[in-house]
């Protein structure tokens, strides 16, 4: 690993701050959390060997500040180290670049990002793309930062390109205190768009409701679909977004707008999908889904454009991540221990700061 561009006296004379980080770098390793062998969250080790990741002509390095903690983590975890091409789990982070590829314009280095990644961001270093690296709102602070590219990257492709939603079309989220769905409900309804969502225990949906969410109603309940088409004025909602590995199916189809969209975010590990097709046809309806992983990196890019254009000026106002706990790098396993309980309301948060205890916030 070398930084791209300057000789070293050139590089303290252009960009001072970063002098400190340069043999750092060189030293080409890292701490980091890496998957050991499929299982719970105790097959977490802190690597402090682990190797800096090379960076492609078009990447940033960033120092992480802090990383967000998901749901897909989990799933990789009890996968083992193999699943994905990288063991270092972790999705999304926020910090600054210390280091990019030739094509990466020179005045990025020492930049406040947050930025999606292809993994790797339970580390001191991360590689991403310099697309998918936006610039951090003065407002939001690493922590609050970080809980947010994942969320906002899934909320924007699945409801504006899989399921195209039009202005002042309605959506429900299926999962209204998760990470994703306490943003959705700030980012569709500070667009214009009437928000409901679903919630297991009433203090879930007590809470749910200070996300912006029009209703907010009980996935268990016999009678949920009539409610939905209550709270609607018969119409039902337009676009649901359902992270239950179609366990709500019957209802989704039921309370769905005619020409109506759901898309899936969990395949319940390989689970199939029984689709009454009378059901689906008579009302045009459309079921999709997608891995955002997986997702080619030019399609991210061009969310990331419509992100940075349209979501951007409203992160820290309109748009602002609640963070229901933070743990330290070597707490990585209790942070999935934490989410894996499911009783958490926002997003949890590793802070590379920090070597040793943790925060959590009060719902």
């Amino acid at each position: 690993m070398h930084l791209v561009g300057f000789d070293e006296k050139d590089w303290l004379t252009r960009f001072p701050f970063e002098l400190s980080h340069r043999f750092r770098i060189m030293s080409r390793t890292q701490h980091a959390v890496v998957i050991t062998a499929p299982g719970g969250p105790d097959v977490l080790a802190v690597k402090n060997d682990w190797p800096v990741p090379a960076l492609g002509d078009d990447d940033v390095l960033i120092e992480v500040k802090a990383a967000g903690v998901n749901r897909h983590d989990c799933n990789q975890r009890r996968a083992g180290p193999s699943h994905e091409p990288n063991p270092v789990p972790g999705l999304e982070a926020a910090g600054r670049i210390v280091a990019f590829g030739k094509n990466v314009p020179a005045r990025r280095v020492s930049e406040a990002v947050m930025t999606l990644t292809d993994g790797g961001s339970y580390a001191q270093f991360v590689a991403t793309p310099s697309e998918l690296a936006l610039t951090k709102p003065d407002g939001l602070d690493w922590i609050s930062a970080a809980a947010l590219p994942e969320a906002l990257f899934t909320t924007w492709y699945n409801f504006f390109d899989l399921m195209a939603l039009k202005p002042g079309e309605s959506a429900l989220i299926h999962g209204a205190t998760s990470g994703v769905g306490s943003i959705a409900a700030q980012l569709l309804k500070a667009l214009g768009h009437p928000v409901f969502g679903t919630a297991g225990t009433a203090d879930k949906r007590k809470a749910a409701l200070a996300f912006g969410y029009d209703a907010v109603f009980d996935y268990n309940a016999p009678d949920l679909p009539s409610q939905v088409r209550q709270a609607t004025g018969g119409r039902g909602v337009d676009a649901i977004l359902d992270m239950s590995a179609g366990a709500h199916l019957a209802a989704d189809l039921a309370m769905i707008a005619s020409d109506g969209r759901i898309a899936h975010l969990s395949a319940g590990g390989g689970k199939d999908l029984a689709v009454p097709l009378r059901q689906l046809m008579g009302r045009r309806v459309r079921i999709t889904g997608a891995f955002l992983r997986a997702t080619p990196v030019q399609m991210k890019i061009a969310v990331a454009r419509q992100l940075r254009e349209k979501v951007w000026p409203l992160l820290g106002k309109a748009i602002i991540p609640h963070v229901a706990a933070t743990y330290p790098l070597n707490g990585a396993a209790d942070a999935h221990r934490h989410l894996e309980e499911g009783r958490q309301v926002g997003k949890i948060v590793l802070a590379l700061d920090a070597m040793a205890g943790c925060r959590t916030a009060r719902v």
